[in-house]
């Protein structure tokens, strides 16, 4: 009798245990982000129920986060008109919260990781992401480390303390034509996008990093023909997506940006595909493959849902671990497969001629 008294109240300390470490973590993070707009809620990871809709999605086996963009910041040097991960905060993770939630996502059968933005190389001048990099090749050891940028602040350098862990570096440039650069918000100052491109191209053969351009084919852009440009520049991977709108990102009344102006139809980025058709490393995504086929971590390290055509964010996986929080990505891991997700992603294992 006395012995199960005793496990009675041994049980009812683990919960008042686990309650005040909960509200403890949760005073902790709302203080963090000492840069967060009154006006905004606290991170949403802390509400008690999942957000309306998605508890659905959670019945099934969660899906493997083989492959993850980490959006770690949405602060930009740049304003382009598309862009749907705007600045409305410029919270960053300390890096060892950022390194730990990684770990967990290495654990949970991670091979691939992308660094994205918002520009990655605005904190602490490249310093973090670099960190982060070596950190997930030496010492996650994962197959494959990557970064999308707009290059504009990456520095010889970073390639010569960090290169030899990057395995692919993606720059975004959407036209050779700097006029059009201008209007789409791809450019500061005087520095030419275009120029700064080439650049970027050579020190990536210098240090065996892959390199890879994404364009996102726009109202601006859609009827330029990028051949001769691409093929000189000879990318692993030339990635071309149609312009997306993402509610409350760049369109709808709380959204920083408004990108209907710069929205094409299926139509036409059809017949960009089709005028880029002879360029072997053409990679497209439509906006029906690239919807539901990407697992998207934000600032706070939760997925974000984007089936509703907003973006969704799950509770943080430094709270409830990656398998319950990915129940709510979103995520159609058979489209991530159907449009390519998966191919060839470690420099160790491409045959390039540096």
């Amino acid at each position: 009798m006395q012995l199960a008294v005793l496990g009675r109240l041994l049980s009812v300390g683990r919960a008042v245990l686990a309650a005040l470490r909960e509200s403890l973590g949760a005073l902790c993070w709302s203080l963090a982000p000492l840069s967060l707009p009154l006006s905004l809620s606290l991170p949403g990871w802390r509400d008690p129920d999942p957000r309306p809709g998605l508890e659905r999605e959670g019945e099934d086996a969660p899906p493997t986060p083989t492959s993850v963009n980490y959006h770690f910041t949405r602060q930009c040097n740049y304003k382009c008109g598309f862009c749907f991960h705007t600045a409305k905060t410029s919270f960053v993770l300390p890096l060892e919260e950022a390194k730990r939630g990684l770990a967990m996502l290495k654990e949970a059968g991670m091979e691939k990781i992308n660094f994205s933005g918002g520009e990655p190389f605005l904190q602490d001048r490249g310093e973090f992401v670099g960190k982060l990099v070596q950190f997930c090749k030496q010492e996650l050891e994962l197959p494959s480390v990557s970064i999308v940028s707009n290059g504009s602040l990456i520095r010889k350098h970073w390639f010569e303390k960090y290169g030899e862990y990057l395995d692919i570096l993606a720059i975004s440039c959407d036209s050779f034509d700097e006029d059009v650069n201008v209007l789409i918000g791809r450019r500061q100052g005087k520095k030419n996008h275009v120029e700064n491109l080439h650049k970027l191209r050579q020190w990536c053969r210098e240090y065996a990093v892959a390199f890879k351009i994404n364009s996102v084919i726009n109202r601006f852009n859609v009827e330029e023909d990028m051949n001769d440009q691409i093929k000189a520049l000879n990318p692993v991977r030339w990635k071309v997506f149609q312009c997306l709108l993402i509610e409350g990102e760049n369109s709808g009344e709380d959204a920083l940006r408004e990108a209907e102006k710069f929205v094409i139809s299926d139509e036409d980025f059809d017949r960009f595909l089709d005028r880029h058709k002879d360029v072997s490393c053409l990679v497209p995504e439509s906006n029906q493959k690239m919807r539901d086929s990407y697992l998207i971590l934000d600032e706070y390290m939760r997925f974000l849902n984007c089936r509703n055509g907003r973006k969704e964010p799950s509770k943080s996986i430094l709270d409830v671990g990656v398998e319950a929080a990915i129940k709510f990505s979103g995520f159609d891991e058979k489209m991530f497969l159907r449009r390519g997700g998966k191919y060839v992603w470690s420099k160790a294992d491409m045959k390039l001629d540096w």
